[in-house]
């Protein structure tokens, strides 16, 4: 097998990676009978209109083919960026419900871990206050579990897939990590409150959702951030990474300046609203767990991108956003974001620029920017082109595999996330996980996918056992030849990877094959 028989490896530098792959797969079926011949194919819908529909989606199953099929482009990319959410399939609804992350908000969990720590703190005997201190670790862990399963399960079986998809993107872009301070405690509300109701609305007000977050202001030590005591950190990134981007021509000054303006946005985890000046008490702002504290604020005038703030509490802060958001630099920094999760990595400028002139001309409207993004001719790339990252991967390989059958244990899939090296809410660094091939194609990823194919493939994955591992369920093999490999993938298979499936010599290893193939790794 040589590069040239990978035509759906758009980067030559992996053609050498699959090639050794393609050749493992030919070694493992040799000699071996293909499995026993499936339905006639249907007649196969547009190449283009699969491409379309495959970002659209986490990956193609039966229902959004069928929906795409009735409503056509158009009417698809309506429902999708519909205003209001639709249901969740009755069972995932139910594994949903049970959850403790869907009980309770974020500030009482917060609460309730503050409050636990001081408790912790007073005991005297070493072995019980370890054992405390164990279980109160064990207790965030099982929070942020619990919002991982929940965002999973959204992301595998809700019908508003770009819904679900652009949870995630802002996820990202808006990147919190798990492990710092009291943050395993927030990320589900941090998801639900913050990004969740914004993912189509005014970016504005999702900078300032994400702004006024405890997640957020614990994660970028904005809640050490007082008049006199000034920390730097969460201004920077968010000029930096939220909202103009690396060169988007602020100064350290504009840094000073915004951190000044950020004083007194915090936290306040427990107790009662603090005692204040006669004057400051109008200005006081709390809500759940956030808090806007004018006695920790820096009053004084500041200049910010060439304009005055004026000293006036919280105010400042909602301008200093207005400020920020209606940069031009702003406007193209999203728009080239956006571009690069569902076009190209590199995309072209002039896409770039219909999409920042829509971003400046709608006030910030994500759903607009979108409609212009998916309306695009440079949308409609040839299938294949975009490296998918481990969620898309690892989603888009259960949506096919189980095509609706609601798994009873997400436990396997973070396992895989996490050896893939991309766990919800675990990238350390405030820039977010990358959104291009260079930042996950290697060989080591490749091999960690086959794994996980070959898993998903024989049905031993346990992904039908109870959660709590005292029952065990099983699906037996998944059927992946069906009308969605038909119709979606099926046209698009390179030659060796037609070679590897008809000499498999299971359905197990069938479906491994295709899971872990050069063509199924792109979107």
């Amino acid at each position: 097998m040589t590069p040239s028989d990978l035509p759906r490896c758009p980067h030559r530098r992996l053609a050498a990676a699959y090639a050794l792959l393609a050749a493992a797969l030919l070694l493992a079926a040799c000699a071996a009978q293909p499995p026993a011949a499936t339905a006639a194919r249907p007649v196969a819908p547009d190449p283009a209109a699969v491409a379309w529909l495959e970002r659209v989606t986490y990956g193609i199953d039966a229902e959004a083919l069928d929906q795409y099929q009735r409503l056509g482009a158009h009417g698809y990319l309506a429902a999708q960026l519909g205003g209001k959410a639709r249901s969740l399939p009755a069972a995932v609804t139910a594994q949903i419900d049970q959850l403790d992350i869907s009980h309770a908000d974020g500030a009482a969990l917060l609460e309730s871990a503050v409050a636990e720590r001081k408790r912790i703190q007073a005991i005297e005997d070493p072995s019980a206050k370890e054992d405390a201190r164990k279980a109160l670790n064990e207790r965030g862990n099982h929070l942020a579990y619990e919002a991982t399963r929940r965002q999973l399960l959204r992301a595998i079986y809700s019908p508003d897939q770009l819904r679900e998809q652009m949870v995630w993107f802002w996820l990202n872009h808006f990147s919190v990590h798990l492990y710092k301070a009291n943050v395993r405690w927030l990320v589900a509300d941090y998801e639900e409150r913050a990004i969740r109701p914004h993912v189509f609305g005014r970016f504005r007000d999702l900078v300032l959702a994400t702004l006024t977050h405890p997640a957020m202001l614990e994660y970028l030590d904005n809640a050490r951030n007082a008049a006199g005591h000034i920390n730097e950190n969460y201004a920077r990134e968010l000029m930096e990474l939220h909202t103009l981007g690396v060169d988007g021509g602020y100064t350290q000054d504009d840094v000073q300046s915004l951190a000044r303006i950020l004083t007194g946005v915090g936290i306040r985890a427990e107790g009662p609203e603090p005692r204040l000046r006669r004057d400051w008490q109008p200005l006081y702002r709390r809500a759940g767990a956030f808090e806007f504290n004018p006695a920790r604020h820096d009053f004084s005038t500041k200049r910010l991108l060439g304009e005055t703030v004026s000293g006036r509490g919280f105010g400042e802060v909602e301008q200093a956003v207005d400020l920020l958001v209606r940069q031009p630099a702003c406007a193209r920094f999203v728009a080239r974001r956006l571009a690069v999760y569902f076009v190209a990595d590199e995309p072209g400028a002039a896409l770039v620029d219909r999409l920042a002139d829509t971003f400046r001309r709608t006030d910030g409207d994500i759903a607009a920017v979108l409609r212009t993004l998916f309306t695009a001719p440079e949308f409609r790339p040839s299938p294949g082109t975009k490296f998918k990252d481990p969620m898309h991967y690892v989603v888009s390989a259960i949506r096919l595999a189980y095509d609706g059958q609601v798994i009873t244990n997400s436990r396997p899939l973070l396992n895989w996330l996490r050896a893939l090296g991309e766990v919800p809410w675990g990238r350390q660094t405030p820039d977010g996980y990358p959104l291009d091939e260079a930042g996950w194609a290697s060989s080591g990823q490749l091999t960690r996918r086959f794994e996980i194919a070959r898993a998903i493939g024989s049905g031993a994955a346990t992904l039908f056992d109870t959660e709590d591992g005292t029952g065990t369920g099983g699906a037996g093999f998944p059927q992946l030849a069906g009308h969605v490999y038909f119709d979606t993938i099926e046209p698009r298979l390179g030659t060796a990877t037609r070679q590897a499936l008809a000499q498999a010599r299971s359905q197990a290893d069938w479906n491994t094959f295709l899971l872990s193939s050069p063509e199924f790794n792109y979107r």
